[in-house]
């Protein structure tokens, strides 16, 4: 990957074009040796772009699309219209094998072009029974922050949308990649797809204090049996008051955390460091090679053996 697009039409909202850029827009910095990529906003008639907060100038036709490596769709207000130029430009770049990223509402786009009929998708809760109608072929998945379904990426919305530029920035160029940019942006390196996309209980309204604490210790003794009493008598909380608060503070259960968290240790470790399998699974918590292959190829996709082979070569090259 290394030509990004970005479209833009009128109403373009200026939160989710900039946490577009933030990801992806980075220039070269000297303490790291992250890619740096051709970037480019484009619009079907370039000029002036109204945009929700503020208007844009932009230069680029979809000519800077047409041969981009990723094209992303940035949100906007009246996201039920769209360009026709702009839909079969995200037709032809899904076409050619491009991926193709929407942020929040962008999704109405991937829906025109017709990218959602068959695969998983998302967009910000407020839109998801929305999306689904409108789109009754695609797969929504309301809850969750993002979903990657054959090239095409879909996010919530929001600060979401650094997420899942952050998760296939991951799945391209690796966990080390990704780290490093999330710590430039000052964004935890991983959030699950998976996780909800809001909690239930703010946690300004829970009588005790947050279970930050907890999440810190459970990560230096991630190599151990973390259960659920075991977490909770380190809260000083019943196994199933814990339980309960885990889902209401976090989004997501204790075992789906601590299993999000070990998969991303181990492909830090697999691009990184000499040990075998085994070894790293031990590491990480999940005790044998077979656990940690199960687990991780049933959340990327593909074996801990060809992650590693995809890394190293991707860094030999």
């Amino acid at each position: 990957m290394k030509k990004v697009a970005v479209i833009v039409q009128d109403g373009v909202q200026a939160f989710g074009l900039g946490s577009i850029c933030e990801v992806w827009n980075e220039p070269y910095h000297p303490d790291d040796d992250n890619p740096v990529f051709e970037f480019s906003v484009c619009t079907p008639e370039p000029g002036r772009v109204r945009g929700s907060s503020y208007d844009l100038f932009v230069e680029e036709s979809l000519d800077a699309a047409a041969d981009a490596d990723l094209v992303c769709i940035a949100p906007k207000r009246g996201y039920r219209a769209h360009h026709p130029a702009a839909i079969e430009a995200v037709r032809a770049a899904a076409g050619r094998g491009a991926y193709v990223s929407a942020h929040c509402t962008g999704a109405w786009l991937l829906g025109e072009a017709g990218l959602l009929d068959g695969r998983e998708c998302t967009t910000h809760w407020r839109y998801g029974a929305e999306l689904q109608e409108a789109f009754p072929e695609a797969v929504v998945r309301p809850e969750v922050l993002y979903v990657l379904d054959d090239g095409v990426l879909t996010g919530a919305g929001s600060a979401a949308g650094i997420d899942a530029s952050l998760y296939l920035m991951r799945r391209v160029f690796g966990a080390r990649t990704a780290a490093t940019a999330a710590r430039r942006i000052v964004m935890p390196p991983h959030r699950s797809g998976g996780q909800a996309q809001f909690v239930r209980t703010p946690v300004g309204q829970v009588e005790a204090e947050t279970l930050s604490p907890v999440l810190a210790w459970a990560l230096e003794h991630i190599d151990e049996p973390l259960p659920v009493d075991r977490l909770a008598a380190q809260a000083h909380m019943s196994p199933r008051t814990f339980a309960r608060r885990f889902r209401d503070e976090t989004g997501t259960t204790p075992l789906q955390w601590l299993t999000s968290q070990r998969i991303a240790l181990a492909e830090e470790l697999l691009e990184s460091s000499p040990l075998s399998i085994e070894q790293i699974a031990g590491r990480v918590g999940f005790g044998n090679a077979a656990t940690l292959r199960h687990h991780f190829t049933q959340a990327l996709g593909t074996t801990p053996q060809e992650f590693r082979r995809t890394f190293t070569c991707l860094e030999a090259g």
